[in-house]
């Protein structure tokens, strides 16, 4: 492996590492606001979302979404080239 694919390999390690900080900082957040009363009832067509209820639902989103397929597909890459050699 080439000097310019190992330092990215380096990054790619750092990077995971972030991205795991970040999704335990957000979990520590969500964890720190109860449900809302909007989110314990379902949410009805027309009833908007406290503060709480909308932070909570960002937070999981991002999470869902974002955070946590980036670092399983970081993850998959760093396996990757680690069998690769």
């Amino acid at each position: 492996m080439s000097e310019p694919e190992q330092m990215a390999q380096e990054q790619i390690r750092d990077i995971v590492r972030e991205l795991e900080g970040t999704r335990y900082r957000l979990l520590g957040v969500e964890a720190t606001l109860p449900p809302g009363p909007v989110e314990m009832a379902r949410l009805l067509e027309n009833e908007e979302m406290d503060a709480r209820t909308e932070i909570r639902a960002a937070i999981q989103h991002t999470l869902r979404e974002l955070i946590e397929p980036a670092i399983w597909n970081l993850r998959v890459l760093e396996q990757e080239l680690k069998e690769k050699g």
